[in-house]
């Protein structure tokens, strides 16, 4: 056991929006002297696409029973035996090291696999869950579990105001929350997170603490093991410690990068609106009409992302009478556009992942949330961080053409375009201290290695 690095299990939830920020994550620890074994499913390893990250970071694989199967089939027909698949296999895997010389010493897990708390427990190891939405996200979850936010009682009443939060009204919850009976799996998947959390040896969320910092203060003085340790984006992108981090190291999709580049290379500073709904918001046929005209019809530059399957809802013609103005890729590296100098807006869903990476780049948004987390981030992002203006839906649901227009010119043409460009940069400033040498998240991951070494 002499010389060998302390051993540090790490399993993200299999989706390629909690892989990413847990796998930066794990670059920290690496880099602080800790060898890492990242966790995946069998099924998602075929089709995962892994850049190097470094020699003291490998990747195991194992099953968790269905390794053909679709993982949202799996999580909303057979939670229970995907739970204990993963959790006979963790143990499984971890007593393999231990029989090679070279047992954990911890694990670090998705929030929304509390049992990997159990599996720790079991092989007497610490164990830290990893929450990858926001504080305000999880507050709001943790209150519902707690049975503050009895949504149920007061489908009437226009607002809501829980500890550390801005008053909010039904469409900034979490929506799996107000719509609880269409998602219910997925709604106990995320307020579960809080059955045995107290139990943790540390809390770790990926935010950063001036960003924040009220619901931060307040979960601080209810659970003190919590510990901010983002924003978590390629190190380059902030504070440069980290050699030749460019990259995530996932993707689950083939970028279209060298074509990309080419053409925001042709465009002036600010001058783009990148358009992007994630990797797993889907856009119906009538809202892509209508968003596809918007584009069109606004005084922009566009570049947007459009899933291969999703191309067959764009209107016809599209891409070649917008080709002077407009470029449509399949899949593109985020962090590369939302760096270069031409884009000056973000049309996004507003997944935590994209919200995080425009606020630690400094972009402007105009905000389209889809469902669960987004409608929350959608809302500090207008009225808390001030950074972007929200799309309003009309009374079919559906946003309409003229709407996408008006907001985009708000963000890059209105009075206020100047002013939101300015909140912008001074996050993305905030965003750089705190991963900086002796920022906020910098000493928090520097304390978590600590008190791992010296446990």
């Amino acid at each position: 056991m002499a010389g060998k690095k302390p051993h540090i299990l790490v399993f993200p939830f299999p989706a390629q929006g909690h892989i990413n920020p847990v796998l930066q994550f794990s670059k920290r620890l690496a880099s602080r002297g800790l060898r890492i074994t990242i966790i995946t499913i069998t099924s998602l390893a075929k089709s995962m696409h892994l850049q190097p990250c470094g020699a003291s970071i490998e990747i195991e694989t194992i099953s968790d029973g269905f390794d053909e199967a679709e993982m949202t089939y799996v999580i909303q027909a057979h939670l229970g035996r995907f739970v204990a698949n993963v959790s006979q296999n963790l143990v499984n895997l971890a007593r393999k090291f231990v029989s090679s010389g070279d047992p954990p010493i911890a694990i670090v897990y998705d929030a929304i696999m509390p049992f990997c708390l159990d599996v720790a427990r079991k092989l007497g190891i610490k164990g830290a869950p990893f929450f990858t939405q926001a504080c305000a996200v999880s507050a709001l979850y943790y209150h519902y579990y707690e049975g503050n936010l009895k949504i149920g009682d007061r489908l009437g009443t226009t607002s809501f105001s829980m500890p550390a939060t801005p008053v909010m009204q039904i469409g900034d919850l979490p929506s799996l929350i107000p719509d609880r009976d269409l998602y219910p799996v997925f709604l106990s998947q995320m307020v579960n997170q809080f059955s045995n959390f107290q139990k943790a040896d540390w809390l770790l969320v990926n935010t950063f603490d001036k960003l924040e910092e009220q619901v931060l203060n307040w979960m601080a003085s209810q659970w003190p093991m919590i510990k901010t340790v983002g924003p978590t984006i390629p190190s380059v992108y902030l504070d440069k410690q980290l050699e030749d981090d460019k990259y995530y190291g996932l993707n689950l999709f083939h970028p279209s990068t060298e074509a990309c580049m080419k053409w925001l290379d042709t465009k002036e500073k600010s001058s783009v609106v990148y358009a992007s709904f994630g990797s797993i918001a889907t856009v119906g046929g009538s809202q892509m009409e209508e968003l596809a005209m918007g584009l069109k019809n606004s005084n922009e530059n566009f570049l947007w992302v459009v899933r291969a399957s999703e191309e067959s809802n764009l209107p016809s013609n599209f891409v070649a009478e917008t080709s002077e103005k407009g470029l449509v890729v399949n899949w593109y590296p985020q962090l590369q556009v939302l760096s270069h100098q031409a884009v000056g807006c973000f049309l996004t869903h507003c997944g935590w992942n994209s919200t995080s990476e425009a606020m630690s780049l400094g972009v402007p948004m105009v905000v389209m949330p889809q469902w669960t987390d987004q409608t929350t981030n959608a809302k500090y992002i207008v009225d808390v961080w001030d950074v972007g203006v929200r799309v309003n839906v009309n009374d079919k649901g559906i946003i309409t053409r003229e709407e996408v227009v008006l907001r985009i010119e708000e963000v890059m043409e209105g009075e206020r375009r100047d002013e939101l460009r300015r909140n912008a940069g001074r996050w993305k400033e905030l965003a750089k201290e705190a991963m900086d040498k002796g920022g906020s998240s910098d000493k928090n991951i520097e304390e978590f290695v600590s008190e791992l070494v010296c446990s």
